[in-house]
């Protein structure tokens, strides 16, 4: 071997990306949840689960359906062609995801079959390939920005650290399970009406434990008010400290939260726009709420300046306080007025969806920063 060839720097072997990966499986997870939704009434119609692959086109359609059915599933055959990468070329990938969403959507569309709630349908089959086809090719397109030596993937790995891609996609949900009405602005983790529901389904009865346990005790106007706060200030500060642990020293930090703060405020506001109407785009803001928000900032400057393991575990406390207020207090009379307006309709897969997110979430952070892969220092 000659001097020159021996100087030559070794190849690198393309990684594959774990975050894609993540999201995949937490994506199909919601397509799954969405698809079922609200899982009760199991019943055998005495039809096949294929039938209604045989079935004429549904008469009654809306292009809103079409438009929703694309866009469910694109960003399932984008991710599946990430996640392949780099055992099969992009290019080579759109054919094997387009398959994989195919094969999905028949297999929820099937299920369906013994929901009461839900009916099968072949053009919601047709749409759905269609979207995962369309997500597919749109990440072929751009997996040169995302994957190999792109300069995302040289910024990603600037600011932030290597075991970062599993904490990225926690700190992704977090503005989509602030989505579903809380009774508090951050309150996410609110078990009681999902367990209510469940056992009332499973042992066919009426159980109403909240009236018995929670509702049963009367909050004046103050206490309310000041569980609002604290719900506001330490899921902030829980969220917030989250990412900071993902952050690199080099990074951006401060100017980074700031901006992942205000885009989970835009999209609370979007929500409550879509959902509720134009005019209620900022129902979610009190005086308490606001309050909390202040707080919780402070928390978060003050702490940004503590060690990495403080601000884990002070993260998860934060959380966990979080999550017992939301589950001890009763449910504000003006949050119960206020989800019976919201609006399930054309959106009823979505809401079950976004509701699953806003119960798991809290767990799904607390499991991220107590797991011991994501110790290590930076």
């Amino acid at each position: 071997m000659t001097a020159a060839s021996s100087s030559k720097p070794p190849l690198t072997v393309p990684a594959a990306s774990s975050f894609a990966r993540v999201s995949l499986l937490v994506y199909t997870l919601l397509i799954v949840y969405a698809s079922w939704y609200p899982f009760s009434g199991w019943r055998d119609m005495g039809l096949g689960p294929f039938d209604y692959l045989w079935s004429r086109l549904p008469y009654y359609w809306t292009g809103f359906d079409i438009w929703t059915n694309i866009a469910g599933y694109a960003p399932l055959g984008m991710l599946l062609v990430f996640a392949m990468h780099p055992r099969i070329a992009p290019a080579w990938a759109i054919w094997p995801a387009t398959a994989a969403g195919v094969l999905l959507s028949a297999c929820m569309e099937a299920v369906q079959t013994y929901l009461p709630t839900r009916v099968p349908s072949n053009l919601d089959l047709l749409t759905n390939s269609a979207g995962a086809f369309a997500g597919a090719l749109l990440g072929a397109a751009c997996s040169r920005y995302f994957l190999q030596e792109s300069r995302f993937l040289s910024m990603r790995r600037r600011w932030f650290s290597g075991e970062a891609s599993r904490g990225l996609v926690v700190a992704g949900l977090w503005p989509l399970a602030l989505i579903y009405p809380q009774n508090h602005l951050f309150g996410l983790g609110h078990l009681v009406p999902p367990l209510l529901a469940f056992f009332s389904d499973l042992l066919d009865t009426p159980i109403d434990l909240a009236t018995t346990w929670i509702n049963n005790a009367q909050l004046s106007a103050e206490q309310y008010w000041l569980a609002d706060v604290i719900v506001t200030a330490c899921g902030l500060t829980g969220a917030a400290l989250l990412l900071l642990l993902l952050l690199r020293k080099q990074a951006p930090r401060r100017a980074l939260v700031m901006f992942y703060l205000l885009g989970c405020i835009a999209v609370k506001s979007l929500a409550c726009a879509l959902f509720f109407a134009p005019q209620n785009a900022f129902v979610w803001g009190s005086a308490s709420s606001a309050g909390g928000i202040v707080i919780g900032a402070m928390m978060v400057t003050g702490l940004s300046f503590a060690p990495p393991t403080a601000q884990r575990r002070l993260a998860a406390l934060a959380l966990i306080i979080s999550l017992a207020v939301t589950n001890a207090v009763p449910a504000n009379p003006y949050y119960i007025s206020t989800l019976e307006t919201w609006v399930q309709g054309k959106f009823l897969n979505f809401d079950g969806a976004a509701q699953f997110l806003s119960v798991l979430w809290p767990f799904l952070a607390i499991w991220f920063l107590y797991h011991p892969v994501h110790r290590k220092q930076k």
